[in-house]
């Protein structure tokens, strides 16, 4: 047995404490995780672009187009009362939309119509959604009817009198908003949300006919992802 210090009065040190161990961040780590996230996107978007110019390749899609083949306006004329002015109006179209391609379908889930003059909106219709199979042709009838308060200036009302009084033909725009998806095979895509611009001049008509005939017109397509 060991024998036990003899000067209890001395001085006593223990065992020696060792230093805090200290951590350092290596830059190297982050730079590296920087770098791989570089290059999971990038191949990523690699993938995607091939993907795309596949399905290009294979289908051929063809592009949509909306033509108006027919307007009808019966009633355009203005009632100021109390300073307050109503555009009464009674506007009717066909829309014709045709979906040329031979493996792509489409879905319109919402579809709403609306009617312009010099960029202020008088009318509106919701229209009843629907499945539009390969090379198919759909016609929409929206119909505008009503009174709608439009605050015109002075350019405006002088056009809307010109336009009456001269040939009867007024510039109105009908503009389309979608939902759309598309279909091919059993994979549908995501929705797209295309806005159809269609520039109109439409006769004045009384008692159901007109002097002035109805032109087709092609209709632009914006799209809205």
């Amino acid at each position: 047995m060991a024998e036990k210090p003899s000067n209890l009065n001395g001085a006593y040190y223990g065992p020696s404490v060792p230093p805090p161990k200290r951590y350092y961040r290596h830059k190297g780590s982050d730079d590296e995780g920087c770098g791989c996230l570089l290059s999971f996107l990038f191949n990523l978007i690699l993938v995607s672009a091939l993907a795309v110019l596949v399905f290009w390749l294979i289908f051929h899609p063809n592009k949509v187009k909306f033509h108006v083949t027919d307007a009808s306006l019966t009633q355009f004329n203005l009632n100021t009362n109390n300073s307050t002015t109503l555009l009464y109006y009674n506007l009717s179209v066909n829309i014709t939309i045709r979906n040329p391609n031979e493996k792509i379908g489409i879905y319109y889930d919402s579809i709403e119509a609306k009617a312009y003059f010099e960029d202020q909106r008088f009318g509106s219709a919701t229209l009843t959604p629907f499945y539009q199979g390969h090379k198919n042709t759909t016609v929409l009838s929206p119909v505008f009817k009503g009174q709608q308060v439009v605050v015109l200036g002075a350019d405006e009302l002088s056009k809307l009198n010109s336009e009456k009084s001269a040939a009867g033909v007024f510039d109105i725009e009908v503009k389309l908003y979608l939902g759309i998806r598309f279909k091919v095979g059993t994979v549908n895509t995501w929705r797209v949300k295309p806005k159809i611009r269609c520039e109109l001049k439409v006769p004045l008509s009384s008692n159901g006919t007109s002097p002035v005939g109805f032109d087709t017109t092609e209709c632009h397509i914006d799209f809205d992802f």
